[in-house]
């Protein structure tokens, strides 16, 4: 994902891009990959997750049509409400493709919302990133993993670096002329020049990830 030529580069992306450029590995994916194309979207947390577990150890494709058919179970056929989630039955929501352990998931996450644990964006704003982590990893099915991407990209928070990511350790094992991906400690140590602005790095990692895969293919 690159941002659109004649698009103005926001300034905090323009600020974060200067600070990271002083690392001379990322300074030339900077001029590679262009602009940080970073854009958080509009999902509620509740939302946000509800989809990631949908997304658990599926592809996109196959994620995508059974979240379809997920909305198509609720009657206006719009995403449904936590209430309508907590009340649906479990057999119900077996129908979409979802498993029993995604659908024991899907109803921890709508329980934990109606009971305020899943904040709502605005509430988000006082909390901080490892706050959001203690607070949503109490949710059956929801791991730091999920709760770094939510902050990511719904929240739009600029210094998480999930160093558990694959894709992040694989583009930096590339994009370092590394024989092997670094581990997580060791990401999170290399990780700490890259602040306040972690979150960017991340994203170029999985450019050159990304990259990568294509040309193996």
């Amino acid at each position: 994902m690159s941002r659109v030529p004649g698009v103005p580069v926001p300034p905090m992306m323009a600020i974060a891009g200067r600070r990271l450029a002083q690392d001379p590995v990322m300074r030339g994916l900077i001029r590679r990959h262009g602009p940080c194309g970073l854009a958080p979207h509009g999902l509620s947390p509740y939302e946000a997750l509800t989809r990631a577990v949908a997304h658990q150890q599926l592809n996109g494709r196959a994620a995508q049509t059974i979240l379809g058919r997920f909305v198509r179970l609720f009657p206006n056929r719009r995403f449904p409400r936590p209430a309508s989630v907590l009340a649906a039955r479990a057999t119900t929501l077996r129908r979409a493709g979802f498993s029993r352990a995604k659908v024991r998931a899907l109803k921890d996450i709508a329980r934990h919302t109606l009971k305020g644990v899943v904040p709502t964006r605005r509430a988000c704003r006082r909390l901080s990133d490892d706050e959001m982590v203690k607070r949503l990893t109490q949710i059956r099915g929801v791991g730091r993993w999920t709760v770094e991407m939510l902050l990511i990209f719904t929240l739009g928070r600029l210094d998480v670096l999930p160093v558990d990511d694959f894709g992040v350790r694989e583009g930096f094992r590339v994009a370092y002329s590394r024989r092997t991906r670094p581990t997580p400690k060791a990401l999170r140590a290399y990780g700490e020049r890259w602040k306040p602005y972690r979150s960017v790095a991340a994203w170029y990692l999985w450019r050159v990830a990304n990259e990568a895969r294509r040309v193996a293919d």
